[in-house]
């Protein structure tokens, strides 16, 4: 209620007070018009005037009506029928709501914006956000019904069901646009067969009731992994080595002992618990399962996990590559105890050839074309480059008898010729010690070593050739005599993701030694660059 003023206040006219105030003389004639600002008196003449008290009511109804309260509100705390604090507090609760309600509609707005999306998607994508927390949960629950059916699998049903998207009163836009997200996967039949094939393969072997102690478990499991495998990826140790075998021993040393009720604890690491491994691995890989865990992850405001597709994939082709301790490394000693009649001398003339010729391909490159494409998928030319002169190192680093551990290292500098001869040149001088083409390094001689950096440069040379438009057809004789070895040693690689090579790819002739090597390792023979602009 506006408290008292003087009893010889002086009186005003609507224009007076609307200097006092600034508000407009229409806004006050309406006002007073409606009862928030009743004249106090009027003159002989019949016109308004308004006391102190008036000009003090006046001030309040505008001070509320700024916060946004309606008239009717604003006329009953002038007349005392409520007090401040009262319709302060409703009016912040309606406010809130309100806040709420733009919000959403503001990350809506952003989702559409971000997505390009249709007429059609935004009245879907609104319809979405303005779901009840009830609504959400029920959408997901028949998912995971659908889903499942009639599975045995209680302990995988409960793991699902416990987590549902719980949308905070204010999400901010993306946990709207992880609901709306989320909301469409659940319709896409690859993410509903992808969950059913993870409840099959529960309803297999891990029937239980859910508890919550043994997703900690498999959680901690799963985070070794991860650690162990990320850990080999940066010290560049392929997945389809016999140098991934100690790292697949781990990981399975760990994740035995959650097989309860399974015969595999007591077999130890071999060929059955490698290849139930595999099989959780390749179950569990899909990337829309993936997304679906993190989507739920920003809508709840949980912590989101880096995606796993690089480390597991990586896993699953040294699962693959190494089926049983030692398998990999036995058939490579079988390969290279089948060619023990060859001349290491002509090996190592070999190398000094290709190199030549890789060299002369990377003096043209100038540092404007490092950030063009390679046919080797995600690497560019600088990459590449980096790449040819650390293999050089490597080999040279084994044939010294001190492996090199800086596989992500910039090994070119400012000058990445200079960094390619001096590789260049190390290795040569390494490898043509005496005696170390015919010295055991574990079970190959030296010159088998000097073999497998020749192959390198070769294909990685010729991915050079390629990018940079130059002639690919290195060292024909070179290329045609190794082309039987490449054959012979990489014929049991597994070719899919996280491996070394992909497919090999058809040749369409004409084609070139060199094309035929690249080809078998997974090289498109018609690859070339885009248009540069």
């Amino acid at each position: 209620m506006v408290g008292d003023v003087p009893d010889d206040a002086v009186l005003l006219s609507i224009g007076q007070l609307a200097q006092r105030t600034g508000l407009s003389v229409k806004l006050i004639r309406h006002w007073s018009d409606i009862g928030i600002v009743p004249p106090t008196d009027r003159s002989a003449a019949g016109y308004r005037r308004y006391d102190a008290r008036a000009l003090a009511r006046l001030e309040l109804a505008r001070t509320l009506r700024d916060l946004g309260l309606g008239m009717a509100a604003i006329r009953d705390v002038l007349d005392g029928r409520h007090g401040v604090a009262d319709v302060a507090a409703l009016h912040a609760d309606a406010l809130e709501v309100q806040i709420r309600t733009l919000r959403v509609r503001c990350a809506v707005l952003r989702s559409v914006a971000n997505r390009g999306s249709t007429t059609k998607e935004l009245s879907v994508m609104s319809k979405l956000a303005r779901l009840s927390a009830a609504q959400r949960t029920a959408i997901v629950h028949q998912f995971i019904s659908d889903v499942l059916a009639d599975l045995d699998a209680p302990g995988y049903r409960e793991g699902l069901l416990a987590a549902t998207p719980d949308l905070p009163d204010q999400p901010t836009n993306e946990q709207v646009d992880a609901w709306i997200e989320l909301a469409e996967m659940l319709d896409d039949p690859q993410l509903r067969a992808a969950m059913r094939r993870m409840g099959e393969y529960a309803a297999r072997h891990a029937p239980g009731l859910y508890d919550e102690h043994d997703a900690q478990a498999v959680q901690q499991v799963t985070d070794f992994w991860v650690q162990r495998v990320t850990a080999a990826i940066d010290a560049g140790i392929p997945a389809d080595s016999p140098a991934a075998d100690p790292v697949v021993a781990d990981v399975v040393g760990a994740w035995l002992p959650m097989q309860e009720g399974s015969d595999l604890r007591s077999g130890g690491d071999g060929e059955d618990a490698r290849s139930r491994l595999l099989e959780q691995l390749e179950i569990a890989a899909d990337p829309r399962a993936e997304r679906y865990w993190q989507l739920l992850c920003i809508i709840n405001g949980w912590p989101v996990r880096a995606s796993l597709a690089t480390a597991g994939q990586w896993l699953m082709t040294a699962l693959r590559a190494n089926p049983a301790p030692g398998v990999r490394a036995a058939d490579i000693s079988t390969v290279l105890d089948s060619a023990a009649g060859s001349d290491p001398a002509e090996v190592l003339r070999a190398y000094a050839q290709v190199l030549d010729e890789v060299d002369r391909i990377v003096a043209t490159v100038t540092a404007d074309r490092f950030d063009d494409p390679t046919p080797c998928a995600d690497w560019n030319v600088r990459t590449l480059l980096n790449h040819l002169v650390y293999e050089n190192l490597m080999w040279t680093s084994l044939a010294e008898g001190n492996p090199r551990a800086d596989f992500n290292a910039d090994h070119l500098g400012d000058d990445h010729v200079a960094a390619f001869r001096a590789s260049a040149q190390a290795a040569l001088t390494a490898f043509g010690r005496p005696g170390m083409l015919v010295q055991q390094y574990g079970p190959a001689p030296g010159w088998r070593l000097v073999e497998q950096v020749l192959i390198e440069m070769l294909v990685h040379g010729w991915d050079l050739a390629k990018a940079t438009g130059r002639p690919s057809d290195l060292a024909p004789s070179v290329a045609a005599t190794i082309l039987a070895t490449v054959h012979e040693m990489y014929a049991g690689l597994p070719r899919t993701p996280g491996g070394s090579f992909a497919e090999a790819k058809p040749v369409p002739e004409p084609a070139s030694a060199a094309d035929h090597v690249a080809a078998y390792l997974g090289r498109d023979v018609s690859w070339a660059p885009s248009e540069r602009r």
